[in-house]
Parts: C-alpha cells; sequence; structure tokens
C-alpha cells in the first residue's frame, strides 16, 4: 500500500514549503520535489491545497457516563466524525466514578475502542479516588501504554478528589514521569454557589455560568498550581476559558511551575450569550467549566498566537437536547454538560481564526496537532510531516465553501451547536498510517483501521 500526494503546500508547525510526499505502508518514506511512485501507488493531486499533519484532539469523551446519561457516540460515530473534521488521534478521557476499580475501567474504556475505532487513540487514566491500593493499580496501567493521568477539582462526590488525593496523585506522577491533566474547578464553591441559586428559585441554563464564575475557575487553577510546585510534577490544564485562569496558570508558570494550557474551540467562537437563550434553548450551550464572557475570545486568540496556550481541543461530550439535555429543564444542576464539537474544531479554526488573520496555518498545526503530541509522548510519531513519521494527512482545500449542520454531520447527536454557520475550507483527504479514510468529506475508510497508540512517559 502505497500513496504520494503530489505538489501540495506542505504546512508544519514551523514551516511552509511546496513538495510530494511518498508514503509506503503505515510511514512517511520521502519528501521532496518531483518524486515518482511505483504503478501501484495511489496518486492524490494537491496542487493549490495544503498538507498539514494528522490532527489531534487532546480531550475527547466517548464513553461517559454522567449526571445519569450516557454520552451519545461511541467510537464508531466519534472516529469517523473526527477523520472528517481532520482529525486523525483522538485521546479520550478514561474517566472511571470513586466507586469503580481502575484497572477494570481502563479494560472497559479498551474494550469499547478496540476494533471499533477508524482513527487511533490513546486514554488519560482518571484518578478519582487515591487509596492505599490505587500506586499499584495505576502502574500496571502505566505498563500497558498510558502516561497521562487526569484529575477532577470538581464534581464532588462523582469525580473530585480530596486535597490529601491530589498531593498523592501529583507524587506518583512525579515519581514515574506521568502527565497529570487537571480540570480546575473549586468544587465546594461550585456546590454551594448551585445549592444558593436554586434555593433562589434561579433554575434556567443561564445559571449554570453564575454557579461558577471565571473566579471559581481561577482559584481551581491556582490550588493546583501550589500542589504542582510543591511536589515538581507535571501538569496540563484542561479546558482553559477565561483571562482570570489564564493569568494564575502563566504566573505559576514564571515561577518554574511546568503547567501546559489547553483551551477549547467553542471558548474560542462561543460566549456565554448562547447559553442564555430562551426556551431552554441555552442548554445546548452548557458545559464546564462555562462559555464565558465574549471579552475572553480575543484573550484566548492572542494566547494562541503568542505561545501562552499550547492547545485546541474540544472536549467533546455529546448528549441529545430532545431527551438528554432536557433533564435539567427546571434544574440547571441536572444538564448533562458538553458542547459536541470533534467534527468542527479543525474547520471552525482555519475559517474563524487563521482566514481572520487571528492565527497563522502553522500556529493551527502547532496547537492542534504538534504541541498535542509533544505534550503526550507521541511525537514524532504523531504531529509532523517527516520521514519515519505516520502517514497520518490531511489535504486541506482552501477554495470549498460550506456550512454545519446536524442533518449531515457524523457525531450521533440530535443538534449541532454550530448550525448554519458558513466554514471555509475543508479536509479534502485524509489518511490514517498510510490509508485513505476521508475523500471529498465523506468517509470511505476502514472502521478497525486505529490502533491503540502505547506512549512511553517521559515527564520526569
Amino acid at each position: 500500500m502505497s500513496i504520494l500526494i503530489r505538489g501540495g503546500e506542505i504546512v508544519t508547525d514551523s514551516n511552509r514549503f511546496v513538495a510530494d510526499i511518498f508514503c509506503k505502508h503505515e510511514t512517511i518514506t520521502a519528501i521532496g520535489v518531483n518524486l515518482t511512485a511505483p504503478e501501484n501507488a495511489t496518486v492524490i493531486e494537491a496542487k493549490g491545497k495544503y498538507v498539514f499533519p494528522g490532527f489531534i484532539d487532546p480531550h475527547v469523551h466517548i464513553y461517559l457516563p454522567f449526571m445519569g446519561a450516557f454520552a451519545k457516540d461511541t467510537y464508531e460515530t466519534a472516529s469517523r466524525a473526527a477523520l472528517m473534521g481532520a482529525t486523525t488521534t483522538l485521546i479520550e478521557m478514561c474517566c472511571p466514578s470513586r466507586a469503580d476499580d481502575p484497572i477494570a475501567a481502563f479494560d472497559m474504556w479498551m474494550a469499547n475502542a478496540v476494533g471499533k475505532s477508524a482513527c487511533d487513540f490513546s486514554f488519560h487514566m482518571g484518578v478519582t479516588k487515591f487509596d492505599d491500593t490505587t500506586a499499584a493499580k495505576l502502574q500496571a496501567i502505566v505498563a500497558r501504554g498510558i502516561s497521562s493521568l487526569k484529575v477532577f477539582l470538581a464534581y464532588k462526590g462523582a469525580f473530585g478528589i480530596d486535597d490529601t488525593e491530589l498531593y498523592n496523585t501529583l507524587k506518583f506522577a512525579k515519581n514515574h514521569g506521568l502527565m497529570v491533566t487537571a480540570h480546575c474547578e473549586n468544587e465546594t464553591l461550585v456546590s454551594e454557589r448551585c445549592k444558593e441559586l436554586l434555593a433562589a428559585g434561579k433554575t434556567d441554563p443561564a445559571q449554570h455560568h453564575e454557579s461558577r464564575p471565571p473566579i471559581v475557575e481561577a482559584e481551581g487553577v491556582h490550588h493546583l498550581m501550589t500542589f504542582a510546585e510543591l511536589t515538581g510534577a507535571a501538569t496540563y490544564i484542561v479546558h482553559l476559558s477565561c483571562q482570570e485562569a489564564l493569568n494564575e496558570a502563566l504566573c505559576a508558570r514564571r515561577r518554574g511551575v511546568r503547567v501546559g494550557i489547553e483551551t477549547l474551540i467553542q471558548y474560542l467562537v462561543l460566549d456565554k450569550s448562547y447559553a442564555e437563550l430562551p426556551n431552554f434553548q441555552g442548554a445546548k450551550f452548557v458545559m464546564s467549566p462555562p462559555l464565558r464572557d465574549v471579552k475572553n475570545q480575543s484573550v484566548l486568540w492572542n494566547g494562541l498566537q503568542s505561545g501562552d496556550i499550547d492547545t485546541v481541543a474540544t472536549d467533546h461530550a455529546p448528549f441529545d437536547f430532545a431527551n438528554q439535555k432536557s433533564m435539567g429543564e427546571h434544574d440547571f444542576t441536572k444538564i448533562p454538560n458538553g458542547i459536541p464539537s470533534l467534527q468542527e474544531r479543525v474547520h471552525l479554526l482555519y475559517s474563524y481564526g487563521v482566514v481572520p488573520g487571528k492565527i497563522t496555518l502553522e500556529q493551527m498545526v502547532r496547537v492542534a496537532s504538534t504541541n498535542v503530541a509533544k505534550q503526550f509522548d507521541l511525537y514524532p510519531r504523531k504531529g509532523a510531516i517527516a520521514v519515519g513519521s505516520d502517514a497520518d494527512l490531511v489535504v486541506f482545500d482552501p477554495d470549498y465553501r460550506g456550512v454545519i449542520s446536524a442533518q449531515t454531520q457524523a457525531m450521533n447527536v440530535d443538534y449541532s451547536a454550530f448550525e448554519g454557520w458558513k466554514i471555509q475550507g475543508r479536509a479534502s483527504v485524509v489518511t490514517v498510517r498510510g490509508e485513505i479514510a476521508v475523500r471529498d468529506g465523506k468517509f470511505v475508510g476502514s472502521q478497525n483501521r486505529g490502533q491503540f497508540l502505547r506512549r512511553k512517559p517521559s515527564h520526569l
């Protein structure tokens, strides 16, 4: 199996040039001008198009029991949606409850993906408790190819851990070279504010923001940074949404704390007014941390441009509006959290970031591919266009014009948060380790092509 991509403008995190790419079996074997290929090679004409390394989403939920509901996607639907949106690798959050055994949970998450994913995948292993048995169980999971953990400083009584557990998790991570990803909100403040708002009869979706305003997220970041500084652990803040939280993270970074920063495509293009829509329509836009005041959008775009913010993810968590989000019609705390965006991340980054000049093409590759691979021990296998790298490639047509709609999405959810939005540019061809998975916006690949990516810890 071999592919020649001819005449495209190759865009990496630091360079742009016109050249051909030859892929044999699963890897890139040659990059140059006027390359030739065997007679049986598939030739893709890419003149006038960009060629990107496959994009990586570092934060998705596919199997997710949450607030009495289950997320709607499976690996069959989610991986196809990812590929149609130019994403070739997913890192899913494995999130057991406090009552679950970590190894059994990891086995279950793996079973949901192996042989069912069309794109490559890995996991962040959730730590939702830390008792006398946890370290040995985590060591066994790390030995199977996991190099990052996930902790929640929110969701008290469900996923959230206390400070002793946080300290022990970070010490364990430091000793084993693991990255700790963290949801940063102060769980006590959120819990108390929710009680107060409901007692006052404030039950609509807009109150979700009021239950966890920016200062609550900033306090969560400050809290994590204190523990990270004392333990020396490598940390990564997931879904950072606002100026206040960013200030805390950057202050810690200046002190020498090891911290990566992720924002989401939703925060870059949506704002809290969407969650304030009448007739419960705002429930479609409830997520945690919540959408913020529009003034934060320029802060986040500038953070990507300057390099202060490392990555852009989705926190993809698909819940139907009709019969799942509706559980919170009379109580905002019962609305399942999530704005499904897996299929739209790269197209929105290009249309609303690159086209208006907020970020460059190289910066788009950096924050949605290369930096992710470097943070999570996948580089240069992933996130690069180089000889020896996996042949995960995106041929991107900048001349395409289209409209986002739930009617045409592959995500298994009954609405789109971006219904009717216009996009410029689209992934016209996507490959997964040298096999064509998408042509002209349609999935044409093998449903079981995806592999579990074993990662080695490197953050000692």
